[in-house]
């Protein structure tokens, strides 16, 4: 195969939230394999098992992925509860030690189920979402990134912008992604802290990604839309069928996204062809905030 073929061969890839083959992590796994990279996954059982579509057979996922590499890759796994930061820090480790580095970080985990209207909020309700969506991806991408920071001036301060020490190469740039949900497209009813959550990283894409930069590593954030991983099926949504019928009949193409509409996305926005959009909220809903 060409290095057009395999455009992510020789690089590391961590993505998150690669439990269940329904999911957009597993698709986001195997598509970067396909791509060339070695890929390591994040998972987290005790989440799915919770959920009304149940846990999945994590061996099949860890072959399936394993099926999706490309010549000279390897894979790996970890299970991390990324509310705790010790574990997020032990699950960068484990990557890191795959290959010797992680090249590119797919932020996909999220905390869904125990929501509830702005009547329901607590303080542990906002805090689950918090620390789980947002916080650990915040601190990932600190660890993603402290591999390509040079030994800090003696005097900086935190906040202090960061000394560039040259032109970066786009075409080998470390790439990051994040996940939100559309938001601000329209209200989200009934899930005000997991939209918060979500919120607050398309909110501060631009601002951590302009400090990335000076490190020559590319941030963007990717809004997948009406993704259908199971919790639309008949059999385990929470939502009114008719009412998803009614909202799926009058989409562009007449179906829900398939995990595979935004992994194509973000398999080329971590490649080489992908380095110059920068600092982005995208969109890949097939028209759903259009209609």
């Amino acid at each position: 195969m060409s290095h057009d073929d395999l455009p992510l061969a020789g690089r590391t890839a961590l993505v998150t939230g690669v439990s269940r083959r329904r999911g957009i992590g597993y698709a986001v796994a195997c598509e970067l394999a396909s791509r060339g990279a070695s890929v390591f996954t994040h998972h987290y059982a005790p989440h799915d098992a919770d959920r009304p579509w149940g846990a999945d057979d994590l061996d099949a996922v860890r072959a399936g992925v394993r099926a999706s590499l490309g010549p000279g890759a390897v894979a790996g796994d970890a299970s991390a509860d990324l509310r705790d930061p010790a574990q997020l820090d032990g699950l960068f480790d484990a990557a890191r030690a795959l290959t010797g580095s992680v090249d590119v970080l797919v932020c996909n985990h999220a905390r869904s189920g125990g929501d509830g209207s702005i009547l329901d909020m607590s303080a542990a309700a906002l805090d689950a979402f918090w620390e789980t969506n947002t916080r650990s991806t915040l601190l990932l991408t600190r660890r993603f990134a402290e591999q390509f920071r040079q030994e800090p001036e003696a005097a900086a301060r935190p906040g202090d912008r960061l000394r560039r020490t040259g032109p970066h190469d786009a075409a080998t740039a470390p790439k990051v992604v994040w996940m939100t949900s559309g938001q601000e497209g329209g209200p989200m009813r009934g899930e005000v802290a997991y939209a918060t959550s979500k919120a607050a990283l398309a909110g501060v894409t631009a601002t951590v990604a302009a400090e990335l930069l000076e490190l020559g590593v590319v941030l963007n954030t990717v809004n997948p839309g009406p993704v259908n991983t199971g919790y639309l099926d008949p059999e385990t949504t929470d939502r009114s069928l008719a009412e998803l019928d009614e909202i799926r009949d009058a989409l562009p193409f007449g179906r829900w996204g398939e995990p595979a509409d935004p992994a194509r996305l973000i398999g080329w926005l971590v490649g080489p062809e992908g380095s110059w959009t920068v600092g982005r909220v995208l969109t890949t809903d097939g028209g759903f905030s259009l209609r």
